[in-house]
């Protein structure tokens, strides 16, 4: 009969005690030596940035990282367990201006940009001591001496590779977008970033009111985006629905007063509510197309054709009047259906997201901030039919939590729409758990992929290798792949050379065609490109250890959170199917996110949090790694506890080890 041993020290005393002799004998480093020159087993670790805190999730994910590679080991495979750091990016930079004071890309430059990176640099690292503290102490076997490192020369040198290869390729271009963009960090965001960040909020909407040309009739357009109405240049229906005509008294019933409105026939009770009116005539909205109205707000020179009615296959009857109002600048789907009936382009708001001097009563002002004023306006112009608080999901930036404009940028892409196909069925090859991620979550959003935009308008990141012609006649413009290629066509190239901004901005090329000099784009790369390029940049490929590579790719094995389905899942996928036709990885458990004892979300506002250290402190690593193990499929949410913890360890010895044996037979 199975009999506890007696403890001395308690669970966490036994366990400092086996930490303390895998330390003394190597044991770990043995366990890393075991099987060479047998088959290997590859898991690929996915970098966390280390100067943020570690936090219980990340428990979570180590906790089930670990199991499966040493099963393998067991089963006689070579199991090569690389640690990595994510060292680039705006978390980076968000944490320097708040050390020194400072807020935004103009402080930042008066600051002295070479100086700003060389805090970033001094930072990545800030935390690095608390993530080993908490890796050993949870058993999690992963080499931590030779990580790879983003920030790196060696590794910035394999992503140069990487978009060298795009670039050949045709998928790497440069083209103007309207794009989500962040004005409190100056830069464009992703479509996986974008989906990081929505936010249900209360916004004030309001149905505008646009008067038709030389009748006495309003069209009702109705938008979640009031500071947006000084740039409309269009009016937006669907040709196939049913649209009404109505005469509406708007006054009493004693003195009444009679307006004539345009509206979506099935939001006609929506939208008037309990205002008398009476139907005039019915139409398809093809009867709409080509009539003009006049503009809304007189702010700023508009020149070409605006300010008439157009078709959107977009346009739907879920909410609103069916009619949308069109600003091109600040929208994708305005941008698109605008260009397609030729309609110009006028943008009223600055990089900060402020009106420009020509919108005179807010200028200087940050648009969202404006929405109440421009309503009020409205409606002493007898422009504005109604407005009202409205709950809906809104971009806010992932980094900073600053509500997201859509505006028009400049910016450098990766055409994955080109490779949308191709994704699909790489995907459809993986096994995933749960499988419905496969079809659902990441399926979809694969099936609806958009181009990549990967530049961005900041300091501390891969630099964008692309230089172009200084000669407005030429403009010729060439993608550098590696640190040999620049000292080749380079002028005067530093032995040395370091691949950061301010230093690699100085590095001009002399131009094949004309020349002249060329000089590269200021931008840095999104820094989640970095970690996705992990597969072969961890190896310096294709400069060095080819072989490894070839033996490590694809990974047998990957898991994190379920929120990297729009993240390092996708950009894996993404890097891997442009560069090598496949998805760099076989199977991948998608872990659900760690709720607290009552299962609710985790949150510093609530003080629900637990402290990962305490946590392993308290109850021990080995208690802990069994709650994970068992309290649920390590797909569904969590709820952790110190007490819920502790009632895990009680009941140990019930347990069957199926529930082992399953994580670990799964890959």
């Amino acid at each position: 009969m199975y009999k506890k041993p007696e403890l001395k020290n308690g669970f966490v005393g036994m366990e400092k005690e086996v930490a303390k002799g895998w330390q003394e004998k190597d044991i770990i480093k043995k366990n890393f030596a075991m099987n060479e020159g047998k088959r290997y087993f590859t898991f690929y670790d996915g970098p966390p940035t280390a100067n943020g805190k570690p936090h219980v999730g990340h428990i979570e994910t180590r906790v089930m990282k670990d199991i499966i590679p040493r099963y393998k080991v067991m089963k006689g495979y070579k199991v090569i367990r690389k640690a990595g750091w994510d060292t680039h990016g705006l978390p980076v930079e968000l944490e320097i201006e708040k050390k020194l004071g400072i807020s935004g890309k103009e402080q930042i430059e008066k600051y002295g940009v070479e100086k700003f990176v060389k805090e970033c640099k001094e930072s990545v690292f800030t935390y690095v001591s608390m993530w080993e503290e908490m890796t050993n102490k949870v058993g999690f076997w992963v080499d931590m001496e030779h990580p790879y490192v983003t920030y790196h020369n060696e590794y910035i040198e394999s992503v140069w590779w990487a978009l060298k290869q795009m670039w050949e390729k045709g998928l790497l271009y440069e083209g103007h977008k309207v794009m989500p963009y962040c004005p409190r960090c100056g830069t464009a965001l992703s479509s996986h970033e974008v989906a990081q960040g929505y936010k249900d909020v209360k916004d004030l909407t309001c149905i505008a009111k646009f008067k038709v040309v030389d009748e006495d009739k309003y069209i009702l357009a109705w938008t979640t985006t009031p500071w947006t109405l000084p740039s409309n240049l269009a009016l937006c229906v669907n040709k196939s629905y049913e649209y009404v005509e109505v005469k509406a008294n708007i006054g009493t019933e004693e003195e009444p007063q009679y307006e004539t409105y345009i509206l979506a026939k099935d939001l006609l009770e929506t939208v008037l509510k309990e205002t008398p009116y009476e139907l005039v005539k019915t139409f398809k909205g093809e009867e709409l197309l080509g009539t003009k109205y006049e503009r809304l707000m007189p702010f700023g020179e508009v020149e070409g054709k605006a300010f008439e009615v157009i078709h959107g296959d977009y346009v739907n009857l879920e909410d609103g009047t069916g009619i949308v109002h069109i600003a091109p600048a600040y929208g994708e789907d305005d941008s698109l259906v605008a260009k397609q009936n030729g309609i110009t382009f006028i943008n009223l708001v600055d990089k900060a997201g402020k009106f420009v001097e020509e919108v005179e009563p807010w200028a200087g002002r940050f648009v969202r901030d404006c929405n109440e004023d421009i309503c009020k306006w409205l409606k002493e112009e007898n422009k504005l039919f109604s407005k009202e608080k409205h709950l809906h999901s809104y971009p806010h930036c992932w980094r900073c939590d600053t509500p997201l404009l859509y505006y028009p940028k400049e910016s450098w892409f990766v055409a994955m729409s080109k490779l949308r196909d191709e994704l699909v069925a790489n995907n459809n090859q993986v096994n995933w758990y749960p499988d419905t991620i496969r079809t659902g979550r990441f399926g979809k959003f694969l099936e609806n992929v958009i181009d990549w935009g990967i530049s961005r308008d900041r300091y501390w990141g891969t630099p964008l290798p692309v230089w172009t012609c200084e000669d407005e006649n030429c403009r010729h413009q060439e993608c550098i792949g590696s640190i040999e290629e620049i000292k080749e066509k380079g002028i005067e190239v530093p032995e040395d050379i370091e691949l950061h901004k301010p230093y690699i901005d100085n590095v001009a090329l002399k131009c094949p065609k004309c020349g002249k000099k060329m000089h590269r784009a200021k931008e840095v790369i999104d820094c989640w490109f970095d970690s996705g390029s992990m597969p072969f940049a961890q190896w310096h490929y294709p400069f060095e250890n080819k072989e490894m590579f070839d033996n490590n790719f694809p990974a047998g094995f990957i898991s994190e959170a379920v929120d990297q389905t729009r993240g390092w899942f996708y950009t894996l996928t993404a890097i891997g199917t442009a560069l090598f036709g496949r998805t760099p990885f076989e199977n991948c458990i998608v872990l659900g996110h760690v709720l607290d004892e009552k299962g609710q979300k985790m949150s510093k506002s609530k003080g629900n949090g637990v402290d990962p250290m305490e946590l392993l402190d308290t109850v021990g690593a080995d208690a802990t790694r069994w709650h994970f193990y068992t309290c649920s499929a390590p797909w569904l949410p969590t709820r952790l506890g110190l007490n819920n913890v502790q009632e895990t360890r009680k009941r140990f010895p019930k347990y069957p080890m199926e529930c082992i044996f399953f994580l670990c037979a799964i890959c």
